[in-house]
């Protein structure tokens, strides 16, 4: 892992803490290439590191957006199985490819979801 100081690992953290509170997620597209680029993690350990990191953001998140109730938990359990379901396949095929299959993945979704942000928006 390459050397950064701490002032930029904080700083970018707190870049995703409010990318992720305000977005309610989406932290993770920044993680990966930061981790990958900025500590050198190879794409498969710097994916698998950014749920290490998101899980805590996205539970602060979670509290204070219930603490505004902005929640809607009927429609929001029935998608949490899915994403449970959805995530151990994820989890097995992100150990089975190589990094740069993994990477182009990555890229891929990453490009379709901002083509898709123009297109809705």
């Amino acid at each position: 892992m390459k050397k950064v100081k701490k002032l930029h690992i904080i700083l970018f953290g707190a870049l995703i803490g409010i990318i992720n509170g305000f977005f309610g997620g989406g932290g993770g597209m920044v993680v990966v290439p930061l981790l990958n680029k900025l500590f050198g993690l190879e794409q498969k350990k710097a994916q698998a590191t950014t749920l290490f990191v998101i899980l805590p953001i996205s539970l602060v998140s979670t509290i204070v957006y219930m603490c505004y109730n902005s929640i809607d938990f009927k429609s929001g359990w029935p998608v949490i199985v899915g994403i449970i379901l959805g995530g151990v396949i994820g989890a097995t095929a992100l150990n089975k490819l190589n990094n740069k299959v993994v990477k182009g993945i990555f890229i891929f979704f990453m490009f379709l979801g901002g083509i898709g942000m123009l297109i809705w928006w």
